[in-house]
């Protein structure tokens, strides 16, 4: 392996632990919250099957954040090994956000066992309850963080760049640059929604199967609600970074849209195939609307690719992630919105078959639509490690061993996943949520007197 090239080894590593880590932390920043609402909601109501679905949820929780802290430690370890120009150039101005992060994440892990221990010990279930709020704030601070480190390579800012070093540099500045807003609530958004779609996607699986338990229909009512509404917050959001890139980021919406030409009025391009002279053929054309994207006005002037030397241009291949990602957040909009109108759509079943089915795509949608997300963010700030300032290859290191180190976290890629999978899988399967809710009635009945 010693032949291969490290900068494309490398490349492939990082895509490979992003791909798996990604899933983690999104699940690991929206779950907390869910935790809440079921809690809250069982709190509020008096009604037990919330207050399981919090228990079951948490349980489930665990796992995946402690799979989480493997491969996010591996990240850390990658961008040493990996990136050791872009550590030793850009570490001090990115520093910050790494320390806040790990920070974050202690104060999660802390209250996320006192919460787990304390379950019915309090005879106030509202203190359990409370004990949440530190762990969803470290949780979601936890992404904060980690994505402004990423809104700084996409706009990098607070240093001077005096013959290859940065001198004068502002942490602060640094972190809250002009892409931090826009990709903060993005992903903090787009977490919340992956979320509440996967567990969706558990209870109407569990329908599927034929369980008619009172349980899974409030879960699947819970879920999916909390999905519409997310969704209609991350599509929002999608509108506004539309607008950042348009101003900041003019050549990766420009390949996104295959948008070669400067022009107002330009149309927005969905689909098609694109031939070696830059022809699009088979492609939907959505009058003015990359404009209106861009601008909130049909004659906004939108900057075309050609504008950009041709070895900084991102690949032409993000059109496709751009176009993949919109229909799934589409998809995250209608099918709950069939859920919501299901008692006037056709079929005297409350749940017919082909909307569980939907309802269960609900988690792959959104899952797919958080790698979409990743691969148009990374692949399209290419050439750029850090914009304007360093490519990607004057940042990979020189190592010919990146081949065997693919091969080693490949293998423990697998390992982690596959044991992940079986772990819940049991967890779940020796814990019947039927027999779950009785205990739980009978320690209530046996509390209350």
């Amino acid at each position: 392996m010693s032949s291969l090239d490290p900068v494309l080894m490398s490349r492939i590593l990082t895509a490979l632990t992003l791909f798996v880590h990604i899933v983690l932390a999104t699940i690991g920043v929206g779950i907390p919250l869910m935790l809440a609402l079921a809690e809250w909601r069982g709190i509020r109501t008096g009604d037990n099957h919330y207050t399981l679905m919090a228990r079951r949820w948490a349980r489930g929780f665990v796992i995946t954040v402690a799979v989480g802290v493997v491969t996010g430690t591996a990240i850390g370890l990658q961008l040493s090994l990996l990136w050791p120009t872009f550590m030793r150039v850009a570490g001090k101005a990115i520093a910050l956000p790494l320390f806040m992060e790990t920070f974050a994440f202690f104060i999660e892990a802390i209250f996320l066992g006192i919460y787990l221990y304390t379950w019915d010990r309090f005879k106030n279930k509202m203190t359990h309850l409370l004990l949440l709020i530190p762990v969803a704030i470290a949780s979601s601070a936890s992404a904060i963080f980690i994505t402004s480190l990423n809104a700084f390579m996409n706009q990098p800012q607070g240093f001077e760049l005096v013959d290859g070093v940065f001198t004068n540099i502002n942490p602060f500045v640094a972190m809250f640059n002009p892409a931090t807003p826009t990709k903060v609530s993005h992903v903090l958004a787009s977490a919340y929604t992956t979320s509440a779609a996967a567990l969706a996607s558990i209870a109407a699986f569990c329908l599927l199967r034929g369980s008619k338990h009172p349980y899974f229909k409030k879960a699947l009512k819970l879920t999916v609600i909390s999905t519409f509404v997310f969704a209609v917050a991350t599509v929002a959001i999608g509108d506004f970074s539309g607008k950042f890139l348009a101003k900041y980021q003019p050549e990766k919406l420009a390949a996104a849209e295959w948008h070669f030409e400067t022009m107002e009025k330009a149309p927005l391009i969905y689909g098609g195939v694109l031939d070696e002279n830059h022809d699009i053929r088979y492609a939907l054309k959505i009058p003015y609307a990359l404009s209106i994207l861009a601008g909130n006005r049909p004659d906004t002037k939108v900057i075309g690719l050609n504008e950009f030397p041709e070895d900084e241009r991102p690949p032409l291949m993000v059109h496709y992630f751009f176009d993949l990602k919109v229909t799934n957040g589409v998809m995250l909009l209608v099918i709950p919105l069939l859920y919501i109108f299901r008692k006037k759509l056709p079929g005297k079943k409350p749940y017919p078959k082909w909307l569980l089915i939907a309802l269960f795509a609900l988690g792959p949608l959104a899952l797919v639509a958080i790698w979409l997300g990743w691969f148009l963010a990374e692949v399209g700030r290419q050439p750029w490690m850090l914009r304007g300032y360093m490519k990607v290859s004057e940042a990979a290191t020189t190592s010919t061993s990146v081949g065997w180190m693919l091969v080693l976290f490949i293998i423990l890629y697998l390992v982690l996943s596959v044991s992940a999978i079986r772990v819940l899988g049991k967890l779940f399967r020796n814990k019947n949520a039927e027999d779950e809710l009785r205990m739980l009635e009978l320690n209530d009945k046996g509390g209350n007197a």
